[in-house]
């Protein structure tokens, strides 16, 4: 989508706003389940009574959890609101945190188009999901997505045929077109924004911040994913781009096979450091630009060796910032990833 002035035609539309039709209760088994699929087997996602030794009510969820809740939230919005791009590729992420994701939860999904940005000519797309307790109407976590919209010019012309046989029954990834005369733009409404502020005023049970020392690591750790364990995560996340799991369609959109999900490879990231510092709650922002894909073959398992260093340690606030290493198949696929964590 481009303008005379080469700038994003979606500038325009930039602020616009929507909250989710419908409320997300968290349940046990959900948790349980998603838990399962990024191979996260951290007590505290699983064993009540180990959440509970670690001083939260009940199961909390991984860190990654509200993929599920944004996926669902954001259709509306790249179906009507982000048209004229056949299809989107992630490339950076940021989780905040505010307080953990506890079973019982029922939450508010809101949507925002927050950037558009245009980098040696492609167009950068930011939504942010802000997830709110329907009973205190603070915001429990925040969520930034940033893709790169990716347009019929750039990808085989057979794609859009190709995934229409095979994408599940109610979802078309590939409808790009809406009439800008029937397009009306929705704002958030002036309001103060209540912050949740337990994740940043509960003693974590996190590792011992006078036991750390800037450029300590972390050990090295390999995750191994199979094609069932994408198409697992596929059903769990309610992501159905089949270039995570059609061979045929990941090459028709240029790929050399199929990819794991960004969003299942952080997941596992997360998994490694909260395994690490013992609290799964103790991080409190997690941010992660995507470099290059995992792939993951037919015959075989993709590897992902994952490992880390103590970036910087503040003795004020007894935290500290991580950095995490990526790499599959020789490469980095996290450009760049940190973690901020609350240390005990």
């Amino acid at each position: 989508m481009t303008t005379a002035g080469d700038e994003p035609a979606l500038l325009s539309r930039v602020g616009h706003y929507y909250q989710a039709d419908h409320t997300y209760e968290i349940g046990r088994e959900k948790i349980r389940e998603y838990a399962r699929a990024v191979q996260d087997y951290h007590p505290a996602h699983w064993d009540p009574a180990a959440a509970q030794d670690l001083g939260y009510a009940g199961l909390i969820a991984p860190m990654t959890f509200t993929a599920i809740g944004a996926m669902a939230a954001n259709r509306k919005l790249l179906e009507e609101v982000v048209v004229g791009y056949d299809t989107y590729v992630q490339t950076e992420q940021v989780f905040e945190q505010h307080r953990p994701i506890t079973v019982g939860d029922e939450l508010h999904t809101d949507v925002e188009l927050s950037s558009v940005r245009r980098m040696a000519g492609k167009d950068m797309i930011t939504i942010t999901n802000t997830f709110l307790d329907v009973k205190t109407g603070e915001t429990v976590h925040t969520m930034h997505t940033t893709v790169i919209g990716v347009t019929a010019d750039e990808v085989d012309p057979a794609i859009t045929e190709a995934v229409a046989k095979v994408m599940m029954h109610d979802v078309d990834i590939m409808s790009v077109e809406a009439a800008a005369a029937d397009y009306v733009k929705t704002v958030r409404t002036d309001g103060e924004r209540i912050i949740a502020a337990a994740g940043a005023t509960r003693t974590p049970r996190s590792r011992n911040f006078d036991e750390l020392s800037v450029g300590d690591t972390l050990p090295v750790h390999h995750t191994h994913l199979s094609r069932g364990d994408l198409v697992n995560y596929a059903g769990v996340a309610g992501d159905a781009n089949p270039i995570h799991w059609d061979e045929s369609i990941a090459k028709l959109a240029g790929l050399p096979d199929v990819i794991a999900h960004g969003m299942l490879t952080m997941g596992l990231g997360i998994g490694f450091v909260s395994e690490w510092t013992g609290d799964p709650g103790a991080v409190t922002r997690y941010a992660v630009r995507l470099s290059a894909p995992t792939i993951v073959p037919a015959d075989g398992k993709g590897d992902i060796e994952f490992s880390g260093r103590i970036k910087s340690l503040d003795p004020a606030t007894r935290s500290g910032v991580i950095i995490l290493t990526a790499k599959s198949a020789g490469k980095k696929i996290f450009g760049m990833a940190t973690l901020d964590i609350r240390f005990g």
